[in-house]
């Protein structure tokens, strides 16, 4: 089983853009009870993950490269509107790969970073681009940004 160790947090001023360029990312999610399940479309490759409840900042997930047109199609089908759609920058620094989230759309304004840890507890040096910790804050997942976007709290 995969697990996901995983803090974000708000980033603050620019200092941070010119260390990776972005790619575009195209989500959605399959309405579900228990779990998230998540379509998403980078470039020309497609992905299905599964995701179990939050326990802290951890979970399980499961993510598997599936066929692009099949992503696309239930993107289009299958998950709620509006979609995820965003910049991602990876940043490697100090041996942890920062994932710089530049939302778009009905999420505008919104950037946030995010970096997956080894273990809940495992100490991290925050650049200086980094701001307020919203891992615990469920405003701030994906899935519930597609239920209540950014432009409208």
């Amino acid at each position: 089983m995969g697990v996901e160790i995983e803090r974000k947090f708000l980033v603050k001023g620019d200092r941070w853009r010119d260390l990776a360029p972005g790619e575009l990312y195209r989500q959605g999610y399959i309405p579900t009870v228990e779990s998230t399940v998540r379509i998403r479309v980078v470039n020309d490759r497609g992905f299905i993950t599964i995701k179990g409840m939050s326990q802290g900042i951890s979970r399980a997930e499961f993510e598997y490269e599936i066929p692009v047109s099949d992503a696309a199609q239930m993107l289009d089908t299958l998950c709620k509107a509006p979609l995820i759609e965003k910049y991602r920058h990876k940043i490697e620094l100090n041996g942890l790969i920062w994932e710089v989230d530049e939302f778009l759309g009905e999420n505008h304004g919104l950037i946030i970073a995010e970096v997956e840890l080894r273990n809940a507890d495992q100490a991290i040096d925050l650049p200086d681009w980094i701001g307020e910790d919203v891992s615990h804050d469920p405003r701030y997942y994906n899935s519930n940004l597609t239920k209540h976007p950014f432009t409208t709290w």
